[in-house]
């Protein structure tokens, strides 16, 4: 059997992620990027197309087994100043937010994503900066979000907030290698790595695509997500016009999610994350499979990297409040002249410190993936991750791993089910039912835990 992969064999292998690659490299226009029926991105072409396996596919897939991996994509830093196993290379990193302006009010967080990109632009390092923005006419768009070149501080600006939604980068991408320029892209840390891949492949891309800017990644949501939210506040989800997942209250911790719809006659609705029946972020509702198989959690392979900083103080600051790597040389220079002129209100913190603000997100991605690398694949694509494949670990932790696993292959199937027959009420019902033994799972694993952790201490 050929080493060579296909675009099927990735998503008949559960790797896909949507990421849009393989359609942007593709010649002919009956090849793109379509909605699955569990409303999750996926290449839609010619069956030659989509089984023709190539070495260029092979190559710049993130989740190909042949392609480089996060630390030799890395490689292209140079020595760096720091480095551990969960964060990879880096210069520097921070905690705090944007001084200026109202960057830090209009984010999700501290506003840094946004301020970095303008920044980039207002000094003339790029023409533009690829982004995720919402969609004008999500009803004719079929969709809420999609990436956009944005070429204006205004037009940056316009793409602040976290996007929990399924989004690909071929046409992005495909007009970049169309228009002369200087570029940086905004993405999730397998975009970020897709594009890494490409520039290894593409010389254009490699000298257009000038910036990366990541984004500290839980998992992927489909657009399902969206829509339930669209059920369990009662509107029609032809009605909604606008998408916001975290609205910013600055009277209440950053961590308190809070959904909002805006519909298209401006009535707005909304409810906490915790009132909803797949508010649990940590449970894998909807998740795509491929996030299962993901040992990046910070965007290894991106100049600068952004996240929650999800520890107290900072999680109980309603403001909002980043955490911040900075890999590139050139991109600390700018990070660093911008503290010096109290632009920016950034600590230097280390390596401990930015991992303990994505500890869950460390032990999903590397506990919990080699103990799912032990499992089962379907498919003849096994994946070659930078952690090694161990089932040794405690009872509860591994229930808990094949709950989440259960819980994203299953909300896919119950919420089509339901979907089909009109019948929200029969996923809701699911959704509240699964959730409820996770959470019991969970807090005994807790309870369990402390009262070894005691009795340790007792012996002591």
């Amino acid at each position: 059997m050929s080493d060579l992969l296909s675009p099927q064999d990735i998503i008949g292998a559960g790797l896909c992620i949507g990421c849009g690659s393989c359609v942007a490299q593709a010649a002919a226009p009956t090849v793109r990027m379509a909605f699955d029926r569990y409303g999750q991105l996926k290449p839609l072409g010619p069956a030659a197309w989509q089984q023709a396996a190539s070495e260029g596919f092979t190559r710049t897939c993130p989740f190909s087994p042949a392609a480089p991996n996060e630390d030799e994509l890395a490689a292209r830093f140079g020595a760096p100043a720091q480095r551990t196993a969960l964060l990879g290379s880096f210069e520097k990193a921070y905690v705090g937010h944007v001084a200026e302006a109202d960057f830090r009010p209009q984010g999700s967080s501290g506003g840094l994503v946004t301020w970095v990109a303008t920044e980039l632009l207002r000094q003339g390092f790029i023409d533009g900066v690829a982004h995720v923005v919402a969609a004008e006419n999500p009803a004719a768009e079929g969709r809420f979000f999609r990436y956009r070149l944005a070429r204006t501080e205004a037009e940056v600006r316009a793409g602040a907030k976290s996007r929990y939604y399924p989004i690909e980068l071929s046409e992005v991408l495909q007009a970049i290698r169309a228009t002369p320029g200087r570029y940086a892209v905004v993405g999730l840390p397998c975009f970020i790595k897709a594009v890494q891949l490409l520039r290894r492949e593409d010389p254009v891309l490699r000298e257009r695509i000038a910036f990366t800017l990541g984004l500290f990644c839980g998992h992927l949501k489909s657009a399902r997500f969206a829509e339930s939210f669209a059920w369990q506040l009662h509107a029609p989800l032809g009605q909604v016009q606008q998408v916001e997942y975290r609205e910013k209250l600055p009277d209440r911790p950053a961590n308190w999610y809070r959904a909002q719809l805006t519909l298209r006659d401006g009535r707005q609705l909304s409810r906490d994350w915790w009132h909803l029946a797949d508010g649990d972020w940590g449970a894998g509702f909807y998740m795509n499979s491929a996030c299962n198989f993901c040992d990046d959690v910070v965007a290894e392979t991106a100049d600068i990297a952004f996240g929650d900083a999800w520890v107290e103080p900072y999680s109980a600051d309603g403001r909002g409040t980043n955490v911040v790597i900075v890999r590139s040389p050139l991109v600390q220079q700018l990070v660093a002249s911008a503290i010096r002129a109290s632009r920016l209100a950034l600590a230097e913190v280390d390596a401990e410190f930015v991992e303990q603000t994505q500890a869950a997100g460390f032990r999903q991605r590397r506990e919990g993936l080699a103990y799912r690398l032990t499992w089962a694949r379907r498919g003849r694509v096994r994946p070659r991750k930078r952690v090694a494949p161990s089932a040794a670990l405690p009872r509860h932790r591994k229930l808990i791993y094949r709950l989440r696993a259960f819980i994203a292959v299953a909300s896919h199937r119950v919420f089509w089910i339901a979907r089909v027959g009109r019948r929200p009420a029969l996923f809701l019902g699911w959704a509240r039912a699964v959730l409820a033994v996770y959470h019991g799972v969970a807090y005994h694993q807790g309870k369990v835990g402390e009262m070894w952790a005691r009795w340790k201490g007792l012996g002591k």
